[in-house]
C-alpha cells in the first residue's frame, strides 16, 4: 500500500465512531505503531484534528472541528456517494433533487477518470427508481427528527391528521422509515401512551426538547416491518386488470418496476395485471401511460376512474 493509500485508510478509520488504540490501527494497516503515530502527525498537518488519549482503555479518534478540511474517500466510497446521490434526487424530501445534483456535479469534477467511468456504466446500466409524487417532506423537519432518533430525545410537533384536523404531539421517536412514495415516522406518543405512525409531510414546526428516553422495543421487534404491516392494514391494496393500447415491450418500460404481469394480446395491445397498490396510485399509473387502456377491475378502480374523469372533464368545461 502506498504512503497515500495507507493515509487514506486510516482517515478512513478514524471517521467511525470510536476510538481507535494504536496497536489496532497498526494491524489494520500493516505496518509499526511507530508509522501509526507518524501518520496521525501528518493528518494532524493536513488540518485534521486528531485527538489522542492515554491509558489502556486511550487511542486515536477524530474530533469534529470549527472547520472541516476536504473529505478524503478511498475508491469505493466515492462511487458509492455518487450513485446515492443519483438515487437521492428522486426521493420525496422538498430542495433534495436540486441540492442531490449540485453535489454530484461538484464530486464529479474532481474523480478521477477511471472512477468517473466507474459511476457512469453504473448508473447507466441501471434503471431508475420511479420518480415520487407524494407529498414533499420539509428538509428542516426531517433533520430535527432524525437528530432526535439518533440521540433518543423527545420532540413536540404539529401534525395534521387524515381528516384534516390539526393537534400537538409529544413523543419519543424511534425510527424513520421510507416506505414506497413517503417518509414515515414511527414513534411513541407519551400523552397517548401508545404507538403511533406519522407521515413526515403532515408534521409541522418539530423542536427536540432535550429530553432524553430509554428506547423502547417497537412492536414486533421491527420498526420497518410494523410500519409496512400498519400502513396495509389501513389503506386497502388492490391489483387492477386492464388492457393497453400499448405494445407490450413500450408498456414493461413506461411502468418500469410497476410493471407486474404483462401478457402481449397482439403487437399493439398488451394484458396487464397490476402489483398490489391503492385505488388512487393505481388509477394515477394509467392515466401516466399515456395510451388508450379499458380497465376490467377491481370495480373501486373503475368507480375511481369515473369520477375522476367527471371531475377532469368538469374543470375544463367552457362556460
Amino acid at each position: 500500500m502506498s504512503d497515500a493509500g495507507r493515509l487514506l485508510r486510516l482517515l478512513s478509520l478514524l471517521q467511525t465512531p470510536r476510538e481507535w488504540p494504536g496497536s489496532e490501527l497498526a494491524d489494520r494497516l500493516g505496518v509499526t505503531p511507530r508509522t501509526v503515530r507518524r501518520d496521525i502527525d501528518r493528518l494532524r498537518d493536513l488540518g485534521y484534528p486528531v485527538e489522542a488519549t492515554m491509558g489502556v482503555l486511550g487511542g486515536y479518534k477524530l474530533v469534529a472541528g470549527t472547520a472541516v478540511p476536504p473529505l478524503l474517500l478511498d475508491d469505493e466510497e466515492a462511487v458509492a456517494i455518487a450513485v446515492g446521490l443519483r438515487t437521492a434526487a428522486r426521493q420525496p424530501v422538498a430542495g433534495i433533487d436540486e441540492a442531490s445534483l449540485r453535489a454530484l456535479t461538484k464530486l464529479q469534477q474532481v474523480l478521477p477518470p477511471r472512477l468517473a467511468r466507474r459511476v457512469s456504466s453504473l448508473t447507466s446500466a441501471t434503471a431508475p427508481p420511479t420518480a415520487s409524487f407524494a407529498s414533499l417532506v420539509d428538509p428542516a423537519q426531517l433533520t430535527v427528527i432524525a437528530a432526535a432518533v439518533q440521540a433518543r430525545q423527545r420532540v413536540r410537533f404539529g401534525y395534521v391528521t387524515q381528516e384534516a384536523a390539526v393537534s400537538k404531539r409529544h413523543v419519543e421517536p424511534v425510527q424513520l422509515v421510507a416506505l414506497g412514495r413517503r417518509w414515515y415516522l414511527l414513534a411513541f406518543d407519551v400523552e397517548r401512551d401508545d404507538w403511533r405512525i406519522f407521515r413526515m409531510d403532515r408534521i409541522s414546526d418539530a423542536l427536540n426538547t432535550g429530553a432524553r428516553f430509554t428506547a423502547k422495543q417497537p412492536p414486533g421487534g421491527d420498526a420497518t416491518n410494523y410500519v409496512t404491516q400498519k400502513m396495509y392494514e389501513s389503506a386497502p391494496t388492490y391489483r387492477a386488470r386492464a388492457t393497453l393500447r400499448l405494445p407490450v415491450d413500450l408498456a414493461r418500460a413506461r411502468l418500469a418496476d410497476f410493471a407486474g404481469d404483462l401478457e402481449a394480446l397482439g403487437d399493439d395491445e398488451c394484458a396487464w395485471h397490476s402489483t398490489e397498490d391503492t385505488i388512487d396510485y393505481l388509477a394515477f399509473r394509467l392515466t401516466l401511460l399515456g395510451c388508450e387502456f379499458t380497465v376490467h377491475g377491481p370495480p373501486q378502480l373503475i368507480d375511481h376512474l369515473r369520477g375522476l374523469g367527471a371531475r377532469i372533464s368538469r374543470s375544463v368545461e367552457t362556460p
